[in-house]
């Protein structure tokens, strides 16, 4: 029978002979590469097969084996009188033991879908049981307790027995605290556990005066002053002069606040309390300056007479040295009317004062604090020092309080001071029966002009007042007012004169 094609024609034949019979298309021919002769001698047949498998009567070449292991590893990991294998033969299959519980898969396959993959899934029970029913709830009762005898000896001990084992335990610690005390005692003779020190039933007698006593009546009237800038810092000390917060200190205290915009001066009273203070006015040739703050009924420190002052009274100096506040050191005056110079501040005019000497303890931070009699009157404020090494040798030097209290009240009044002046140029000189202030040049229209004193007169003398160096004039003519008229005593060659000097202000 023929075949035709869907569109009823007959199909041409596609090898090129119709013979009637359906072949299939010839394999195209493929392109084989040349075997490489070492590949075909390690993966071709052995010489003789023709098969895929080697017959048993085609002799193979024989492998060489790996040559035995070393006698000291078989024995080390060799089987040791034995030569069963790891790899067991199959055992024959035996009744089950009926005490051996059988394992989860003993069912059949197609009850178990563990044991049968063409299983649905199952959902099975869960892994915990029911209990059976009819059985009883069990519930646990609480064992025995054991009683401390039971814990301690494993058994029951009688009471009295352990009452008898309670005192001995007592008496053999009370023996071992005797005889440890007993050689405590021998191994330190120079110890007595039995001595007991003496002590005064009444405290200190403070009478009034006392050191004690001015200074709880004094330092709540001494503050601290501090300032603080971008380029500047320090601490001084103050007084309190007035109520309504004006306080007396130095003016080197106060001088590196003023210059310095950004600095920031304070005040701290003894009980912490913190205010800011304000420059009411300076004057630097005295080395004085009066701040104020705002606060409310401060303690405030009077004046004494500083002229009633004698060598060898007692002070008391409190301050604040090497910032350490509320600090009293006690002494006497050392000397009086000393006349102390020290260069201004940045270049300002020349400190001159006249100074109460003393020897109690002044260090840097004490300047600007009171200087108080045994009455705790003010009587100098605490200036500078004269010091090789830094710090106090009991030489140290207040400005007198009368010349503070005239200056401070001053500089409250009207913010500024002026001072007498001879207006003359001087230096120190000494020779072998005087001393005194060299003239070295006298400018017109000065009080010196106007009373006749030339170049080279040796002042000696003001008012009632010896001159011996150029500083004691200063102060000499600063203890007198603007205007006053006072006789000068000087020496011009070889002759003393004394002329009447109408001071002018500086």
């Amino acid at each position: 029978m023929s075949q035709q094609s869907p569109n009823g024609q007959t199909p041409t034949p596609v090898s090129g002979v119709d013979d009637g019979a359906h072949r299939r298309l010839r394999p195209r021919p493929l392109v084989q590469p040349p075997v490489d002769p070492a590949y075909a001698t390690a993966f071709g047949r052995p010489e003789g097969v023709s098969g895929a498998f080697a017959t048993r009567d085609v002799p193979v070449p024989s492998v060489q084996s790996a040559p035995p292991p070393p006698e000291s590893l078989a024995t080390a990991f060799g089987r040791q009188g034995s030569s069963e294998l790891l790899q067991r033969p199959p055992q024959p299959v035996s009744e089950p033991d009926p005490d051996i519980d059988p394992v989860f898969w003993g069912d059949k396959p197609a009850g178990d879908p563990w044991r049968d993959p063409a299983s649905g899934a199952v959902i099975g029970p869960p892994a915990v049981g029911e209990d059976p029913p009819g059985e009883p709830e069990r519930k646990q009762e609480p064992g025995p307790q054991l009683s401390i005898p039971e814990l301690l000896f494993g058994r029951r001990v009688k009471p009295t027995a352990l009452t008898a084992l309670v005192l001995v335990a007592l008496l053999v610690g009370a023996a071992g605290g005797l005889v440890g005390w007993l050689i405590g005692r021998a191994g330190n003779p120079l110890t007595d556990s039995t001595v007991t020190l003496a002590e005064v039933t009444e405290g200190k007698e403070r009478p009034a005066g006392s050191i004690s006593d001015i200074a709880k009546r004094v330092t709540p009237s001494v503050v601290s002053i501090e300032f603080k800038g971008a380029n500047v810092a320090g601490v001084g000390s103050g007084v309190v002069i007035e109520s309504g917060g004006y306080i007396l200190t130095n003016d080197h205290v106060v001088a590196p606040a003023a210059q310095d915009s950004s600095a920031k001066l304070s005040a701290v009273f003894t009980d912490g309390t913190r205010a800011q203070a304000r420059v009411v006015g300076r004057d630097p040739k005295t080395d004085l300056a009066v701040i104020k703050v705002e606060v409310t009924n401060p303690t405030v420190l009077q004046f004494g007479n500083s002229d009633e002052l004698q060598v060898g009274d007692s002070v008391i100096a409190i301050g604040s040295p090497l910032q350490l506040s509320n600090t009293v050191t006690e002494g006497i005056v050392s000397a009086l009317h000393r006349p102390v110079t020290a260069a201004g501040e940045n270049g300002g005019p020349q400190v001159t004062y006249d100074a109460i000497q003393t020897d109690a303890a002044i260090n840097p931070g004490n300047s600007g604090g009171a200087l108080v009699d045994s009455r705790g009157a003010l009587v100098g404020i605490n200036s500078s020092i004269r010091t090789e090494t830094g710090g106090s040798v009991g030489l140290g030097f207040a400005i007198s309080g009368n010349q503070a209290r005239k200056i401070s009240q001053e500089l409250i009044r009207s913010g500024q001071v002026k001072h007498a002046d001879m207006n003359v140029n001087v230096k120190s000189v000494s020779a072998e029966t005087s001393e005194g202030a060299q003239v070295q040049n006298v400018p017109a229209g000065g009080a010196a002009a106007a009373a006749g004193i030339q170049e080279g007169d040796v002042i000696t003398k003001v008012g009632n007042r010896m001159v011996r160096n150029a500083a004691e004039l200063v102060v000499a003519v600063r203890e007198h007012e603007i205007g006053q008229t006072v006789q000068v005593t000087l020496a011009r060659q070889g002759r003393e004169l004394k002329l009447d000097v109408t001071l002018k202000s500086d």
